[in-house]
């Protein structure tokens, strides 16, 4: 999972130092809320994002060696499991993130092309439909793979009240699991059916948000139901 997830990351460098020699000098670098091209730039400040892509890669890369260290120090095999269990479902994520953001890039650079060689006003790729449609994609990964965390304090709805025993966790996360992929299919659904696509993308934060305060307190809900009934 690792090495897929830092081949698609270098493919989002790769592609874009293959690009850049046969793109304009300047070209679109931001937009407004509207689409209308508010500044151009150097064509290499292209690179910049398919580095931030890499230091992402390393992140994840981190937090999945200290969930293997932890499965080899663990004391038992539960523990051991568990630790094994929450390093693959972050090389998951980590790897979706690294597709997502390098189908971004794609976009982005077909874009600026685009309207560099034609002069356009206003962008030719709706980039804020894009990235609410992958990120609609990846709510939706990640809810299906909630579930098979175990009780940490990194991955998952990972709240006091969900970590206070076993029957506290998974029912918190098979709850976020389901709300998470929710958010998820509106929020395509929202990026379809927008107009504006800055809304959209703002809309689909407020599902993620909204999720994650259901989760937490439906988390709290079992936490007070378990706790009264002492176990």
């Amino acid at each position: 999972m690792k090495k897929l997830m830092w081949i698609i990351s270098f493919i989002a460098l790769a592609g874009t130092a293959i690009v850049l020699p046969y793109m304009p000098d300047s070209v679109p670098m931001h937009y407004d809320m509207s689409g209308n091209i508010d500044r151009w730039g150097s064509k290499y400040e292209n690179m910049i994002f398919p580095i931030i892509i890499l230091i992402m890669a390393l992140f994840w890369t981190l937090f999945i060696r200290y969930y293997d260290r932890k499965a080899e120090e663990a004391s038992n095999e539960k523990e051991s499991a568990g630790s094994r269990s929450n390093a693959k479902v972050i090389g998951i994520v980590g790897l979706c993130t690294a597709v997502m953001f390098t189908v971004m890039q794609g976009f982005l650079l077909y874009g600026s092309y685009t309207e560099a060689i034609s002069g356009a006003e206003r962008e030719t790729v709706d980039i804020g439909r894009v990235t609410c449609i992958l990120m609609g994609i990846l709510f939706i990964v990640i809810g299906n793979f909630m579930t098979k965390t175990r009780i940490n304090s990194n991955v998952g709805v990972r709240v006091r009240w969900s970590r206070y025993n076993e029957t506290t966790w998974r029912k918190s996360n098979r709850f976020g699991a389901i709300a998470f992929i929710i958010a998820g299919v509106l929020t395509i659904l929202t990026a379809f059916f927008m107009k504006n696509s800055f809304a959209a993308v703002m809309i689909a934060v407020f599902y993620i948000i909204l999720a994650s305060i259901a989760s937490v307190a439906y988390a709290h809900r079992v936490y007070r139901k378990e706790k009264a009934e002492g176990r």
